[in-house]
């Protein structure tokens, strides 16, 4: 029996879901980067069972759910409080309901290189308080990233948790019906033969 319908179905669902969590990372100005160019679908058929991967970036996973920060305080100024951006999430990634996040920052830092690398696409320099750029090149704005995300954290995104809830809602009707169409074929074409 092959399960063309099915097949079919899941392929849409997973097409969907890919679409949904890009239109997601838009809306977090985050969809020009490597993670957004790497989201992919995988379906394979094995020994009878349906596997259905999703592909993206590593960190992608720290994006949609989220890292507690290990002391929010290490950024406080005179002008500024530093906050925890990490909060508990119903991401796909931190478990069940209510459980805290399991991602969290405690002695490794982020890496260096990617955020140096992003200051300079970014083009983020240092301003003095008239708005003129301050000595500093984008090694030691990525040092001072470092400090800023392992201290406070990163915001989580939900991007993949939500489409994937979002289109998983529309799958068990759609999936039992092209079931029950694979299932009509392979009989009408078996009583033919």
């Amino acid at each position: 029996m092959e399960f063309q319908e099915v097949k079919d179905v899941l392929n849409s669902f997973g097409d969907a879901v890919i679409s949904s969590a890009r239109i997601n990372l838009k809306k977090t100005d985050k969809a020009n980067g490597s993670l957004y160019k790497s989201l992919k679908k995988d379906l394979t058929v094995e020994q009878g069972a349906f596997l259905l991967d999703f592909l993206f970036e590593g960190y992608g996973v720290f994006q949609d759910a989220g890292v507690w920060g290990a002391k929010p305080s290490l950024v406080t100024t005179k002008k500024y409080k530093g906050k925890q951006k990490g909060r508990n999430t119903n991401s796909l990634f931190t478990g069940a309901n209510g459980i805290k996040n399991r991602f969290s920052y405690s002695s490794k830092r982020p890496p260096l290189e990617p955020l140096i690398k992003w200051a300079k696409y970014k083009n983020i320099r240092f301003r003095d308080s008239k708005g003129q750029f301050k000595k500093g090149n984008y090694r030691t704005i990525g040092f001072w990233l470092q400090k800023r995300i392992f201290a406070q954290g990163i915001k989580p995104t939900q991007f993949f948790s939500k489409a994937f809830r979002k289109e998983f809602k529309k799958l068990p009707r759609e999936l039992l019906e092209a079931f029950k169409i694979d299932v009509e074929r392979q009989i009408i074409f078996g009583a033919k033969q």
